[in-house]
């Protein structure tokens, strides 16, 4: 949300196909409602914007809104419920263009910082019956002769942008319940390695701390036996624990090897961030499997730093072979940087540690390079292959 000053919004067919292309690169539903307003806010050249999406409860899930400071829009308090014209606009198929809001009769007033409207364009955003939200916009700028008011060719405009809009928007609804269940499978998975791996071993060991317990005072000798029986049992546990987290191959790696693999999560990071991520790979084929995994998590710890603490505008994947085989992996990015002895110092290891673990457990090495204001380049060279 910003309350500045708009720059007037660019002519024709590139307008609007710059404004259907943010959209559909966003795949986070937040970040599409968020594109959707600032879209059509832009296109239409409106003072206010805003996109409701309805709960089932008389009120809205999510409501964005453009043109509002965070300071205004914390002053005006909750969120709307579904009444006057933001039901209307949910319960029906097309536009509804008004030169004064506040004269409708259906119009039931606004909180005391609410920002002061007259003229007023809607539209529901469907995928065929169900209502995704609603658009509104507010305050047409003047145009050249003083003529006020949205028009025809506005309503005609954000029409287009809805039907496009519901698209993005299912798309992204999509994509968040495919990741829920992505991770609901790897959770259970998960589980049932963890029960086959250590469930005999803590059976065991409970079942000795309960001897080692009843011989204490009877056989202190015996007890103290079983207790060493216990550290071997617990030690044995942890080993099989370890064992199950770290040595879970992931699934796309065996249906698709690493390249494609990082190629696909690379592209959906892309879409679905600010910052442009690329991927580039020459030369590798195929890793030995270890190694596969060990490129992989650690692409993925590197990605995960850099879209979450650099503050970068692109970051780079490269994957290449090396002459004397195995792999090279290098992420880069254009962002804040940091200083890798200060983060150590703090104890605070941005997943570090654990990538420097995965190289060393394939008799990897990894590099870390890294300074204030400079961006940050991870490095993982690999053998094998």
């Amino acid at each position: 949300m910003d309350s500045g000053p708009r720059a007037p919004r660019s002519g024709g067919l590139a307008a609007v196909s710059t404004a259907l292309l943010a959209m559909s690169r966003r795949l986070e539903v937040r970040d599409v409602l968020r594109t959707i307003v600032a879209s059509a806010r832009e296109l239409l050249d409106a003072e206010y914007a805003a996109l409701g999406v309805p709960d089932d409860h008389g009120g809205f899930a999510q409501f964005v809104v453009d043109g509002i400071s965070e300071e205004q829009w914390r002053a005006i308090g909750p969120l709307p419920r579904q009444h006057g014209i933001l039901a209307a606009m949910l319960h029906q198929d097309g536009a509804e263009r008004l030169a004064d809001v506040r004269k409708d009769p259906r119009f039931e007033g606004w909180p005391a910082a609410h920002p002061d409207m007259s003229d007023f364009l809607g539209m529901p955003i469907r995928d065929g019956e169900e209502t995704l939200g609603a658009l509104f916009l507010a305050n047409k700028r003047s145009v050249p002769g003083g003529r006020h008011g949205f028009t025809d060719e506005d309503e005609e405009l954000l029409s287009l942008l809805a039907q496009h809009a519901a698209i993005a928007l299912t798309n992204a609804r999509l994509y968040e319940r495919s990741r829920e269940l992505t991770i609901a499978e790897e959770r259970s998975r998960l589980a049932h390695e963890l029960h086959d791996a250590v469930s005999q071993k803590l059976f065991s060991l409970r079942l000795t701390a309960q001897a080692a317990a009843a011989l204490v005072d009877r056989d202190p000798a015996r007890a103290k036996d079983e207790l060493q029986q216990v550290a071997l049992l617990a030690a044995e546990a942890a080993d099989e624990l370890r064992a199950a987290v770290t040595e879970l191959r992931p699934t796309a790696l065996d249906e698709d090897g690493l390249v494609a693999t990082l190629r696909n999560q690379v592209r959906v990071l892309d879409r679905a961030h600010t910052a442009h991520v690329t991927f580039t790979c020459d030369g590798v084929r195929a890793l030995p499997a270890a190694q596969e995994e060990a490129v992989l998590r650690v692409a993925q710890e590197a990605l995960h730093n850099a879209l979450r603490h650099s503050a970068g505008n692109r970051i780079d994947v490269t994957l290449t072979r090396r002459e004397t085989g195995g792999a090279q992996l290098r992420v880069t990015d254009d962002g804040t940087g940091f200083s890798p002895p200060t983060v150590r110092r703090a104890g605070r290891h941005l997943g570090l540690v654990s990538m420097r673990d995965r190289a060393a457990g394939v008799g990897g090495r990894l590099t870390v390079r890294s300074e204030h204001g400079t961006g940050t380049t991870i490095e993982l060279e690999v053998p094998g292959g």
